[in-house]
């Protein structure tokens, strides 16, 4: 899928990655949420399906974060407070962390909570806010919002269908 440029393909395409991994998700037992099996997001780790799905919440909630903060004309600690853009893996475990205890159910809840959240915060910007304007250094805010939501539900939805491939639940 080609990279968005406009409020409508941004919406399409969190949509289409969306239901594409939701796809792959519905189709993984609940009990197989929490074994470590997949390559993890910091080399050289592991981590379970769960850990991937609060990785994907946690930074759909960290996005809406940071507009939250620059609505209300706050600073906002990039990517989060307390890291930097090179101990991304570090912030991924945190992720892992703050949503270990939730059960499958309450994660695709949570996730896609996250995913509802963040496409109303788009359609109430038009293509002038999101697109034809640097808000993050040189990235636009629809640009920043398609790294943190198609793109991972994407590259999680890839992961997925090689795991369960390889766990024969293809």
């Amino acid at each position: 899928m080609a990279v968005p440029e406009t409020k409508e393909e941004l919406l399409k395409a969190i949509d289409v990655q969306f239901a594409k991994l939701m796809r792959e998700l519905d189709q993984i037992p609940g009990e197989m949420y929490r074994a470590p099996s997949l390559e993890g997001h910091a080399k050289g780790t592991m981590m379970s399906v769960g850990d991937l799905v609060a990785y994907l919440i946690g930074w759909g909630e960290l996005v809406i974060k940071w507009i939250d903060r620059d609505q209300r004309g706050e600073t906002i600690d990039f990517p989060e407070t307390g890291y930097k853009w090179n101990e991304l893996g570090r912030l991924a475990h945190k992720f892992y962390d703050d949503y270990r205890v939730l059960p499958p159910g309450e994660l695709l809840a949570r996730l896609t909570g996250s995913k509802d959240t963040l496409k109303a915060l788009i359609m109430a910007r038009d293509n002038q806010a999101l697109y034809r304007q640097p808000w993050y250094g040189k990235w636009t805010l629809g640009r920043m919002i398609q790294l943190n939501t198609s793109s991972p539900y994407a590259n999680a939805s890839g992961r997925l269908r090689q795991w369960k491939k390889a766990a024969g639940l293809a």
